[in-house]
């Protein structure tokens, strides 16, 4: 039984990534902080794929919550063959203006979240020698841009994470990939005065992380960058 753990999956890019892996049968372990839109994913993807649909309701924000998420999916499952540390949200704003505790905020969600996820689960994939850590970095991680404040930090923040964690499980076995995606259409760009097709398609990532999940052991992908065709919006 093949299992794959995403944070954030009921929507956007998690969604996309959580789908496709159950349409090659991988069972599921996702979060997400509305259990209106757990319910409704597990009820859909089990119904169009026949896998299992694990859910917690879990605020990536709170160590805590993080931690009893992990802990649930080592509970739930024999083994854990991807993790993909997908939570994370964009607050705009600009260093010096932005508002008292977005840094904070930021880095709660779009890096401890994964920091404190994946100590949670790797010991299995290191015990085991086999496993895949795929973390969602994106454009902003190598490339600051203006009204980026705090995101571009803990941008740049989680892909130090990834590389890091690349050199560790070396090793072991244990493969990392840093994706990093620019401009993907989801409910996040809902409502912008911008053509959906200037942006990447959600699928297209989900299609990356599958693709580079299905080499052979002595491969790793390290690092992605991908943009819309047109280049980044700004």
């Amino acid at each position: 039984m093949k299992a794959i753990v995403v944070s954030g999956a009921t929507k956007g890019i998690g969604r996309a990534i959580a789908e496709r892996f159950a349409s090659e049968g991988y069972h599921l372990g996702v979060c997400a902080r509305n259990a209106d839109d757990l319910a409704e994913m597990k009820e859909q993807v089990s119904a169009a794929h026949k896998v299992r649909v694990e859910t917690v309701v879990t605020d990536m924000s709170k160590k805590s919550e993080v931690l009893d998420f992990g802990k649930a999916m080592e509970e739930r499952f024999e083994s854990i063959d991807v993790l993909v540390n997908n939570a994370g949200f964009y607050l705009p704003g600009m260093l010096s203006d932005e508002a008292d505790g977005v840094l904070e905020q930021q880095i709660n969600t779009n890096l401890y979240s994964a920091y404190h996820l994946t100590r949670c689960l790797i010991g299995k994939m290191k015990a085991r020698r086999e496993g895949h850590v795929f973390n969602i970095c994106s454009t902003a991680s190598v490339v600051p841009y203006t009204n980026g404040g705090s995101y571009c930090i803990s941008k740049f923040a989680m892909l130090g994470f990834s590389k890091v964690l690349r050199e560790e499980m070396k090793e072991y076995n244990v493969r990392v990939t840093s994706l990093l995606p620019g401009a993907t259409y989801t409910n996040s760009w809902a409502g912008a005065d911008i053509p959906e097709a200037r942006f990447m398609k959600a699928r297209d990532v989900a299609n990356v992380v599958y693709n580079s999940y299905v080499l052979s052991q002595s491969t790793v992908i390290e690092e992605v960058i991908m943009r819309p065709m047109l280049g980044d919006l700004g």
